[in-house]
């Protein structure tokens, strides 16, 4: 396996596969930035900060890895639809487990499909198998585009410490789009008018949701995040920085509610 792989700024979602023979081929899908500690936790109970369904279970083995998210967001997100995959809309294309495929296998398989849709295809992801008996056995179980590269070794993350010089990067790093999960620069941004409100998308991405029967421009929609009915004219004040009444308005109507 040789020396494990220390990454920074590490945003992972997990595969976990159970080792007890009582409850062997069991799997779980989980998401860390520690992924030694995180184990450790998840063989030590729930009482020591591991999920419920897997505490009393183990020993349980991390197999594999999904690496290099820019956020922790776009992380969850993946982790949730990789759970779900017959909800997430992205996913609707994959079949259903069949009765005689194995659950470890079946997750896979979903692995597979994610990593060729948007916006995972897109990232700069690695998959990373940890044990590599698993790698030597299922590694032809999952395939990714050519710029994601599949390796296998253990991998520690480090925390980064953050003085002044890079804190403004790292803040840049974790900035997501809300509607196409891509990285978002400030100029690109725009967010919506309730100031609670924790919108950030690309404007092009908004207008786009929020263009109905083939508008040029929008003129309406609701806020993905809030579920406020919001004027597009409203959002660019907003952006190009004529928003101060607007924003005083907002406030007064929170304060009513």
């Amino acid at each position: 396996m040789g020396d494990a792989e220390v990454i920074e700024h590490f945003y992972g979602v997990y595969l976990l596969y159970c080792m007890n023979p009582k409850y062997k081929g069991r799997t779980y899908i989980g998401y860390t930035v520690d992924p030694c500690r995180r184990l450790k936790k998840h063989n030590a109970g729930k009482k020591h900060g591991g999920a419920w369904k897997t505490s009393n279970r183990g020993p349980w083995n991390m197999v594999l890895i999904i690496h290099g998210f820019p956020s922790s967001t776009a992380a969850l997100r993946f982790e949730w639809a990789w759970q779900h995959p017959h909800v997430s809309r992205r996913l609707k294309h994959v079949p259903k487990k069949k009765s005689q495929q194995r659950v470890f296998e079946f997750c896979l398989l979903v692995l597979s499909e994610m990593l060729k849709v948007g916006p995972w295809c897109r990232l700069p992801l690695t998959i990373r198998w940890i044990d590599y008996e698993f790698f030597d056995k299922y590694s032809s179980y999952v395939s990714a585009p050519m710029h994601m590269p599949i390796c296998h070794g253990r991998v520690i993350s480090k925390k980064i410490k953050k003085t002044n010089d890079i804190v403004e990067t790292l803040d840049k790093l974790s900035i997501i789009c809300f509607i196409c999960n891509a990285l978002l620069e400030e100029k690109e941004a725009v967010s919506c008018i309730k100031p609670s409100c924790s919108l950030v998308a690309h404007l092009i991405c908004l207008a786009q949701l929020f263009c109905k029967d083939n508008m040029i421009l929008p003129i309406e929609g609701v806020c993905p995040v809030c579920n406020t009915n919001v004027l597009w004219g409203d959002l660019i004040r907003k952006k190009i920085g004529c928003y101060e009444n607007l924003q005083e308005l907002s406030s007064s109507d929170e304060d009513c509610t």
